[in-house]
């Protein structure tokens, strides 16, 4: 078995050490131009050139969740896209969205405020039912975070593009339920993948249906938001405010409203990390399941983007 790695902007050695120990057996090598075709390709953001070199491949190993990077190029004939579909980012990403709703939601950023003022404040206790929590996306990480809203007793409504059913969350899906989904949460958490279809979802028109007093969490991609709709939405009263970890432009460029506007939160694409152990112990399980001729999770439609 031949695996190539062909990772940008990531440390390449301890994931080539990974595979090497957990794959004695295979040849496993740092592509480089020109380099001997491989089996497999375990990925993240690639230049076409590896593509092109890379007719035979069998699958491609992306090592996160989301493969839009992937979708820009031409994958050759028969090559399977796999994805991670975990790797210990759904416990991550369920921290950081119940985290950002329940900070929001008890006004602690309001308190902070206070108390560098040398003020000692008192807001009024809201309650749950006032806040039902929309999130946008229910697949692994989407569920993941779902679930853990609910346990904090949030109403939580989930939406995705097919039919789902997931105990305690009021569920929507397609076109046809997407405004009623928005109707009726406060908060709107954005977990769907990025697609031509989802790009710039979140819009003057997405967010103007959201409840008054509107809350965004977006932790997907930045495309997915168009940032001066959401500022005008704030601006106007309509959305009290944002906790946003991904952008268009990463980093975040100097002089952008969003460093500034006291109603956004930001961070720099920290929600949830991929932990590169249980990466790897997920795509070697994947190759031999492969070998074997045994179904795959996680492989990609890309006719869908996901």
């Amino acid at each position: 078995m031949k695996i190539s790695l062909c990772c940008t902007d990531t440390k390449t050695e301890p994931w080539l050490e990974g595979l090497r120990a957990a794959l004695p057996q295979a040849r496993i090598d740092l592509w480089q131009p020109g380099a001997p075709p491989a089996d497999y390709a375990v990925v993240w953001a690639p230049p076409q050139q590896f593509l092109d070199e890379q007719p035979g491949l069998r699958a491609l190993f992306n090592i996160g969740a989301g493969v839009d990077a992937l979708l820009k190029l031409r994958i050759p004939e028969g090559c399977r896209v796999v994805r991670i579909d975990d790797g210990g980012m759904a416990v991550q990403m369920a921290e950081y969205v119940c985290h950002a709703v329940v900070r929001h939601f008890r006004e602690l950023d309001g308190y902070e405020s206070d108390m560098r003022a040398g003020r000692w404040g008192f807001r009024r206790p809201r309650t749950r039912t006032e806040f039902p929590v929309g999130v946008m996306g229910l697949g692994v990480l989407g569920e993941r975070v779902a679930r853990a809203l609910a346990h904090f007793d949030f109403p939580v409504n989930g939406w995705s593009r097919s039919p789902k059913a997931l105990e305690g969350i009021r569920t929507f899906s397609g076109a046809d339920g997407f405004h009623d989904f928005l109707g009726a949460s406060r908060v709107l958490v954005n977990l769907l993948p990025l697609t031509p279809e989802t790009q710039d979802i979140i819009n003057r028109d997405t967010l103007a249906r959201l409840q008054p007093g509107g809350y965004v969490v977006n932790v997907a991609r930045g495309a997915h938001l168009v940032d001066e709709d959401l500022i005008a939405l704030i601006d106007s009263g309509h959305i009290a405010g944002a906790t946003l970890d991904v952008f268009r432009t990463e980093p975040l460029p100097a002089g952008h409203p969003f460093w500034a506007h006291p109603k956004i939160t930001a961070t720099p694409h920290t929600s949830a990390r991929t932990l590169r152990e249980e990466s790897i112990a997920q795509i070697v399980g994947k190759m031999q399941a492969m070998e074997r001729g045994e179904p795959v999770a996680g492989t990609v439609d890309l006719r869908r983007g996901y």
